[in-house]
């Protein structure tokens, strides 16, 4: 009889930490113990709080354990599992948490990090085995498309979706229902439901981590969308650099079929529905719906004008509808409790919940959802924990290359659709990246900028051109040889770009520039004119110099200096014994490594 459950984090993140290896160990150490019988090991998806990976958490104590080794397995599983006493160095200390149990453990919901989110997405990751069809079920999993296919009709799925208030997640935050009324209408011998797992954002990994904690709540809200539409075939286009998410994936549409949840006659009904997995080579321009499509039929992933939309003309010129992971992930759920339910989270235009990838400078790295209209303020310093080294924020960069900065002073916004493009922001897919106050703005643009160029598929010259010029200006200005002149050339630029690309991605390429612009003009101005970088980040505008006084004379910076730009000076500081040092400035290539080097703080930046 299984008495307790170790549940060991599968995600991309705790598996490149080497969770492999942990799950390896305890296999080792519980038959070793002679406890095969009484205790399983579940490889789960994301738990979320990645910064700790990797996570361990034992049931039904519910310990969380944080970075655990392999090293570490042999004395949990002895002193733990056999002999019932926690192991305490290893636990998760939340501080902010609520009261512990008797057992001195804060249940993982009690967590700062967790307590005020609202997994709806996210309810089954870190929660149940991915591979197994199973605990899927257990969860009430396909309980949703059993009810659409035997007790609602296509306009009752399509107007319980318009009536919740969902509108996708993949950056634009078009309403979902109303996208399927499109489709549903229109008379084909074939139609198609596609998947958008292209998830191309730096920084972003919500939907890899849907797929890989939880493959089959998109394929059974796939197949309820194909019901709604009237599709009976499915494609899930992911990029092949998650092998992990394409592996679960196969299983998952392998396990659905075996059951019947795919295929011919579903569920006795007449309904005919199957899915297909197509690899993306990782074009960012991919991300947009009629480049998928386009690559999915085996072209060159290039837009096409529109319209006609997909939901007339889409994939094989057949009507289309196409969603990401994530707004796919809400179906089945917004179908088992109800429109009401869903559109009771949110705020008045944005309903439901989000979820973030939370990275940059920030305590508590990680995926996060939350509902809409949570302050930005508490996504950082309560869920996320702030600021780390004492710093101050500066920043949140939302939707990657396609979005913009939000500013300190606007730290108390609350996030939504609405109110992010009001700031001359947009939510995008769902990356947020935080930033510091040792963060260059004009560095953070010319960053998405580069990303951007490389990321073009050049089909029209606004793009392909204007975004390439777009990163000459920024270069120049972060070398110090800009003008103010070229501060309103590159607003006139954007603005061009934003108004005649063919696709997505030329049309928001420009935001990062011209949200940086807009909050943070200062520091362009201080690159131009005063030819320095006040975050100290962009190199050619920046030297090092010697605090002669507080030079010890140790010499670790002239050892480690790759350049040999440091050289010994004739001066003894009062109250030293050794000769201090010098910086050539001729010779320093800037990198900053004599500073890193320097336990007395001698070296400075300016």
């Amino acid at each position: 009889m299984i008495r307790a459950h170790v549940l060991i984090c599968g995600g991309t993140g705790c598996t490149s930490s080497g969770s492999k290896a942990i799950q390896e160990a305890f296999a080792e150490q519980i038959e070793a113990n002679g406890l095969a019988e009484e205790i399983k090991i579940v490889q789960t998806g994301c738990f979320g709080l990645c910064a700790l990976g990797p996570v361990v958490i034992v049931y039904p104590d519910g310990t969380f354990y944080s970075r655990v080794t392999p090293e570490d397995v042999k004395e949990i599983v002895e002193e733990h599992l056999l002999k019932g006493r926690i192991v305490e160095r290893l636990r998760y200390d939340d501080a902010g948490a609520a009261v512990p149990d008797e057992l001195g453990n804060v249940g993982l919901n009690d967590t700062a990090f967790y307590k005020t989110q609202n997994r709806v997405v996210l309810r089954n990751c870190g929660v149940i085995d991915p591979e197994d069809i199973d605990e899927y079920i257990a969860m009430d999993g396909y309980a949703a498309l059993g009810k659409v296919l035997t007790e609602m009709t296509p306009e009752d799925v399509i107007k319980t979706v318009t009536d919740s208030g969902l509108r996708g997640r993949g950056g634009g935050g078009f309403p979902t229902g109303f996208k399927w009324s499109l489709c549903a209408p229109n008379k084909a011998p074939q139609k198609y439901v596609v998947c958008n797992a292209d998830e191309g954002d730096p920084g972003a990994f919500m939907d890899r981590s849907v797929l890989e904690g939880d493959p089959h709540s998109v394929i059974e809200a796939m197949a309820i969308a194909g019901y709604a539409i009237g599709a009976t075939k499915g494609y899930i286009y992911v990029r092949a650099e998650y092998p992990i998410a394409v592996k679960r994936l196969e299983i998952a549409i392998n396990q659905a079929r075996e059951y019947g949840l795919l295929g011919k006659n579903i569920f006795d009904s007449g309904f005919d529905f199957d899915l297909y997995i197509r690899l993306g080579a990782g074009a960012f321009v991919c991300g947009e719906e009629t480049a998928l499509m386009t690559s999915i039929e085996g072209n060159r992933g290039e837009p096409r004008p529109r319209p006609p939309y997909p939901a007339v003309k889409g994939l094989y010129n057949s009507p289309t509808v196409e969603n990401n992971v994530e707004t796919f992930a809400n179906i089945p759920q917004i179908i088992l409790r109800g429109a009401d339910w869903f559109a009771s989270m949110g705020t008045e235009r944005s309903k439901g919940t989000k979820v973030f990838a939370l990275g940059g400078k920030i305590e508590h790295t990680g995926l996060v959802e939350i509902p809409m209209g949570t302050t930005l303020r508490h996504i950082i310093e309560d869920i996320g924990g702030g600021i780390p080294n004492g710093k101050k924020f500066k920043a949140a960069q939302t939707g990657g290359p396609s979005g913009g900065c939000i500013p300190a002073s606007l730290i108390d916004t609350e996030v939504d659709y609405d109110n992010l493009t009001a700031i001359g922001c947009m939510m995008g897919s769902g990356g947020l990246i935080v930033m510091d106050e040792d963060n260059c703005m004009v560095d953070m643009a010319k960053f998405f900028l580069e990303f951007t160029v490389d990321e073009s598929c050049g089909k029209c010259t606004p793009c392909r051109v204007g975004t390439r010029r777009l990163l000459e200006m920024l270069e120049k200005i972060t070398k110090g040889k800009g003008t103010l002149e070229d501060l309103d050339k590159l607003e006139e630029l954007c603005l061009y770009i934003k108004q005649n690309s063919l696709c997505g991605l030329g049309q928001t390429a420009p935001n990062p520039v011209l949200a940086t612009l807009k909050f943070f003009r200062e520091e362009y101005v201080a690159h131009v004119v005063d030819k320095k970088c006040p975050a100290g980040v962009c190199k050619d505008l920046l030297s090092f110099s010697i605090d002669k006084d507080k030079c010890s004379g140790c010499g670790m910076c002239a050892k480690n200096c790759p350049a040999s730009a440091i050289t010994k000076t004739d001066y003894v500081a009062p109250g030293h014994k050794l000769p201090s040092y010098e910086i050539d400035s001729n010779k320093c290539v800037k990198c900053g490594v004599c500073m890193g080097n320097c336990k007395f703080k001698a070296i400075s930046k300016i």
